[in-house]
């Protein structure tokens, strides 16, 4: 007798997430339906454009709108600060510099390219304008030779707070005068300066070290006497950068 075939077995579900909930996960997801069609439905209820692949089509909207975010490029945004001379100079201005010195117009357009001394005087008047067009608690003064981006008046007392009040303390005319001749004969001893002087000059010579004018150094010759010298302390109150810029005899004459 033939054998009679033996019924095959029913199929077993997949265990695990099946295709179609899957496939309703990932349309939830991108916003589109909840139903799964079939290859024959996907091309019946699916038309293309005709110049549009057919893959892309079938993408929901969602997706592609997502798809089109990503791929454009991203619009580059027009620098605020655009890099001119008169941004650079303010740049300058405002990081200051070691000595604590004013900016001057020579050093500006040494620092720049295609800038002339001349010129700086103007830029400096332009950025003032634009301060005070936009209120700000800053402005740009003229300090010797030259510039400094200073606070304004206004804002004195926040600026006392944050530093504390800064004490003015003026030089008497005798400190003045040992000041001038530590300068010009430098180095000097304290028995050299009150002979020059005429009178005994201790008592100011303590001072002016203890403010920071002068300096006392023992030279090699002779280490008993301490001798005297202007500190970088003197130069910057003075608004010089070396002692050659003193004025001197034939100048102080004019």
């Amino acid at each position: 007798m033939p054998e009679t075939p033996e019924p095959s077995p029913e199929p077993r579900r997949q265990e695990g997430i099946s295709l179609e909930e899957l496939a309703q996960a990932f349309a939830q997801v991108m916003g589109a339906a909840p139903h799964l069609h079939t290859d024959t439905e996907q091309a019946a209820q699916a038309p293309t454009e005709p110049d549009q692949p057919a893959d892309i089509a079938q993408v929901p909207i969602a997706s592609q709108a997502e798809t089109a975010k990503e791929s454009s490029p991203t619009p580059v945004q027009e620098d605020a600060c655009p890099i001119s001379p008169r941004s650079i100079l303010e740049a300058m201005l405002f990081v200051g510099n070691r000595d604590n010195m004013p900016l001057s117009a020579n050093k500006a357009a040494e620092l720049m390219r295609d800038v002339a001394p001349e010129e700086i005087p103007e830029l400096v008047e332009e950025l003032n304008q634009c301060y005070e067009a936009a209120n700000c608690p800053y402005h740009i003064i003229g300090e010797g030779d030259g510039y400094r981006l200073v606070l304004r008046k206004t804002f004195s007392a926040l600026r006392n707070k944050f530093y504390g009040r800064i004490r003015e303390a003026r030089l008497s005319q005798a400190a003045i005068d040992v000041l001038a001749i530590v300068a010009y004969q430098q180095p000097l001893s304290g028995d050299q300066i009150s002979r020059m002087r005429g009178k005994p000059s201790s008592h100011i010579l303590t001072q002016l070290v203890r403010r920071g004018l002068l300096r006392l150094e023992r030279p090699e010759a002779n280490r008993r006497k301490p001798h005297y010298y202007t500190t970088d302390r003197f130069l910057s109150i003075f608004n010089i950068r070396s002692l050659e810029e003193l004025p001197h005899s034939e100048e102080t004459a004019k």
